[in-house]
């Protein structure tokens, strides 16, 4: 058989790549199938990833998609924190800011890994394991389906952090939400829980993972259960706050994550695409993704060339702030920039340094 790998026998470093047996619905290994399951592996940094990362997720990619044995490919990331909150700001602030042609090159690879996932020849499940954030949420849905723990959250971080969310949100987001959430949810940056992304349509189905002393599994303590707040708008799954967040909270503390639901529900799915014909799923789902690809290759080159750019400015700052601030602030003072910028201020180092918290 011909090997159709652009390289052959990698040694994966900052990712994990395992090729785990096929498991039937009574539980067994099927001989000879299997599912690849690509993690990204920096926990300590909530899962951001490297330029060195995204390189191998790329190259994993190809792998799955090119094996003959493979049934459907499980992106996840290790820990029970975070699937992915995007890019890695250290790498971001310390190399990348202010360097827009180094910064180009990185998209390009960045472009790369989305296109990769858009146009594997397996179906692609997204196991969100905790945060799905900014880059996160773009690479997230990339892929074709999400199966969530419901301790998850989803989100945007780009106009908070000095930049667009132009890796795939502009593109993406809208096809599952709607214009109306899309437009909040780009430009607010607040989050939601897995609870309220499953009820708008973000993603597929969401599985308990948080379990008593006692041993029973129990939903996310943190999210409100009631259907409707006292003016009638939609409140199922909304973050607590206040007293009732910080009674949450202690028996948060008191449980332990176990994901043995949610991995048995990603064996489920992945069986269940093995009973269809090949050929026929693929191309079922190449059609369904066209919607994705339509916007994403359409706008990936300009965006590119417009991230780029965006490291002089208030990339440069936001990346910086991020990544030098204390872990209580680590935004700019946007007032105080918006005032400088009223003034026709120009971006120099001096108006950077400004704005940076203290």
């Amino acid at each position: 058989m011909k090997d159709h790998n652009i390289v052959s026998d990698i040694q994966y470093r900052d990712i994990l790549v395992e090729k785990r047996p096929l498991i039937d619905n009574q539980g067994q290994k099927v001989a000879g199938l299997f599912n690849y399951w690509i993690s990204l592996n920096n926990p300590k940094q909530y899962n951001s990833y490297t330029t060195a990362a995204v390189k191998e997720v790329i190259l994993a990619f190809r792998q799955a998609s090119n094996d003959r044995s493979c049934v459907a490919v499980v992106f996840t990331g290790v820990g029970d924190k975070a699937f992915c909150t995007g890019g890695n700001t250290k790498e971001y602030a310390e190399y990348y800011a202010g360097n827009p042609p180094e910064y180009k090159q990185y998209m390009r690879l960045f472009n790369d890994m989305v296109t990769g996932i858009l146009t594997c020849d397996k179906p692609v499940i997204n196991r969100v394991n905790g945060m799905r954030i900014g880059g996160g949420q773009e690479i997230g849905m990339a892929c074709d389906f999400t199966l969530s723990s419901d301790l998850a959250r989803y989100g945007q971080a780009g106009p908070k952090h000095g930049s667009a969310p132009d890796g795939g949100s502009t593109d993406f987001l809208h096809l599952f939400v709607g214009i109306g959430h899309a437009m909040y949810s780009c430009t607010m940056c607040e989050h939601w829980s897995a609870q309220q992304a499953v009820r708008l349509g973000l993603i597929n189905k969401v599985v308990p993972i948080l379990k008593t002393k006692q041993g029973e599994f129990i939903t996310n303590p943190l999210v409100s259960t009631e259907e409707y707040d006292a003016w009638g708008n939609p409140n199922y799954g909304v973050f607590k706050k206040g007293p009732e967040k910080e009674k949450a909270q202690i028996l948060l503390k008191e449980c332990e994550t176990d994901f043995s639901l949610l991995d048995r529900e990603v064996d489920k799915w992945c069986y269940g695409f093995a009973l269809t014909m090949p050929d026929c799923l693929s191309k079922t789902i190449e059609s369904v993704r066209k919607k994705k690809l339509e916007h994403w290759q359409r706008n990936a080159e300009t965006n590119r060339s417009w991230l780029a750019l965006n490291m002089m400015t208030e990339a440069k700052a936001g990346f910086r702030a991020f990544n030098e601030g204390p872990k209580d602030n680590r935004e700019v003072d946007f007032i105080k920039l918006r005032q400088a910028l009223a003034e026709a201020t120009p971006w120099t180092e001096d108006l950077v340094t400004s704005i940076l918290p203290r």
